[in-house]
């Protein structure tokens, strides 16, 4: 009768009698032996072996006698008498191997039997069918690598979602879907890359570390630099310094950045993540929308290979072309009841606004009550790829005004599933309109909003050399990875997402 193997050599069900009796088996095994020896080389991978030989017969495998070395964590053990089947698990996935007495010799198989799941072993042997027509591993030699010293989850793995955000280094090794999402994640930014690579962008890295927080709305995460006795800020965008290597003369620039913003932590916000952000010279924001439509496109089909799929149930068509709506088109088609003529009127707009239950502040014009308005009804309503364009100028310091319509901007967000992934629009040129925009920023700041901006003196200088026509973007990538991966929260696709501190420290 087969057994599973943590069920026969750990007993107690107390977490500190299990990790003292690993710890006895370690003791044993440090007194015969040199622990944890790094010799062992692996030679094939478990996914590699099965895609190449499951098709074989069971007599061509034998005629074959194929040899391979395997390595990894053992996850399943089952003994029966003299014989036993394991699962090693590798980066690739798994493979199950046979262990017999007659051939690994009675002592060291006894010995093997007191090996724990967990634990990372090496295997050496020749490749056959069960009779189940399994593809395994006939063992011929198998070594003990390391030993874990704590369980692995029993059963059904990690369920609790904060312990799988907590201890992702356990997650990841008994959870086979959160490694697919971040196997997804690596693919995603290999083909971001990709793209701009092959469309003569360069890569480049910029500051994290900063004199000023510069280039989003955001408050920042403060710091200090002893040894130069100045604060610092960590970054909350790169744009400032990209911008300044497009004055430099680099044309076509990238970088795929990690920021940080000092704001609260939901569902779609962590206080650290990363964004795509690429600016193009004699570029305008109806580019950019033309070329995120097909990233975007490319990205979907690349990764999920269709260009329909499901969101948290909904589904979303990628291979109809976007719709787009000016902000203020998007207000009044979700706020039916509301006055086209009153969309530019601060008193209107802050009625309308107390009404659905938002703050007002004295300080906001109708740009800012419009976007809050926006944010606070149709946002979340945008489930299919959908570009708001025509952001006012109030609330967009940075980016180009539009020509014949000085209230509003040459720009873009970009929606799916109710949520906000790219922000882009025809950069600001002009060096004294800058100047003067950063300066309403800062007297914002003096006012009490602690998003506003600096007055960056060297960024408007930079302009003043000459910044030629361009366009710029941010793309938030986990934002991205979510909806490819179908994740509903941020912390679902970032490795290690902040938590609150715990009042018991394992």
């Amino acid at each position: 009768m087969s057994e599973h193997k943590e069920e026969m050599h750990e007993q107690p069900q107390d977490e500190n009698e299990l990790i003292a009796l690993r710890r006895q088996k370690l003791h044993v095994w440090r007194q015969s032996t040199q622990a944890y020896p790094n010799t062992f080389k692996p030679d094939a991978l478990a996914q590699v072996i099965l895609a190449e030989y499951s098709e074989k017969t069971s007599e061509e495998l034998t005629a074959m006698k194929h040899t391979v070395r395997v390595a990894g964590r053992m996850v399943l053990c089952r003994v029966m008498g003299k014989a036993s089947f394991v699962h090693v698990q590798d980066r690739s996935g798994r493979i199950q191997c046979y262990v017999r007495q007659e051939d690994i010799g009675l002592e060291h198989y006894a010995t093997f039997k007191t090996w724990d799941l967990g634990d990372f072993i090496g295997c050496t042997g020749t490749l056959f069918k069960t009779k189940t027509g399994e593809l395994s591993i006939h063992v011929t030699s198998v070594e003990l690598l390391t030993k874990a010293l704590r369980a692995l989850p029993k059963y059904h793995g990690l369920a609790d979602k904060e312990q799988c955000y907590r201890q992702r280094y356990v997650d990841l090794m008994v959870n086979a879907d959160t490694r697919r999402v971040f196997q997804t994640r690596v693919l995603i930014i290999q083909t971001i890359r990709n793209f701009f690579l092959e469309r003569e962008f360069m890569e480049v890295e910029t500051p994290m570390m900063q004199t000023l927080a510069g280039g989003a709305a955001a408050r920042p995460f403060e710091t200090y630099h002893h040894a130069l006795n100045m604060p610092m800020f960590l970054r909350i965008s790169p744009e400032l310094y990209l911008k300044r290597l497009v004055v430099g003369g680099f044309e076509r620039v990238f970088e795929i950045n990690r920021n940080f913003r000092n704001e609260g932590i939901s569902t779609r916000h962590n206080p650290e993540f990363t964004m795509l952000e690429f600016y193009q010279s004699y570029a305008t924001y109806e580019d950019l929308i033309e070329l995120t439509e097909t990233l975007v496109r490319h990205l979907a089909q690349k990764v999920l290979g269709t260009l329909q799929f499901e969101y948290q149930g909904i589904h979303l068509d990628f291979s109809k072309q976007f719709t787009q709506l000016s902000m203020e088109e998007a207000v009044l088609h979700y706020n039916p009841s509301f006055n086209r003529n009153d969309l530019r009127d601060r008193d209107a707009l802050a009625a309308f606004a107390t009404s659905l239950g938002l703050k007002v502040s004295e300080d906001a014009g109708p740009g800012k009550l419009l976007c809050d308005i926006f944010e606070h009804t149709a946002e979340d309503k945008l489930m299919q790829p959908t570009f708001i364009t025509k952001h006012p100028t109030e609330i967009s310091p940075l980016a180009r005004v539009s020509d014949g319509d000085s209230y509003v901007t040459d720009r873009f967000e970009f929606y799916v599933g109710g949520r906000e992934l790219a922000n882009a629009f025809s950069e600001l040129n002009d060096p004294e309109d800058q100047a003067e925009r950063l300066l309403a920023q800062v007297r914002q700041k003096e006012a009490g909003d602690h998003e506003a901006m600096n007055y960056d003196a060297d960024y408007v200088a930079a302009l003043e050399y000459g910044l030629p026509p361009t366009a710029g973007e941010g793309i938030g990538i986990d934002r991205l990875v979510m909806l490819l991966t179908n994740a509903p929260s941020i912390r679902d696709v970032i490795l290690f997402p902040h938590m609150r501190l715990q009042n018991d420290h394992q």
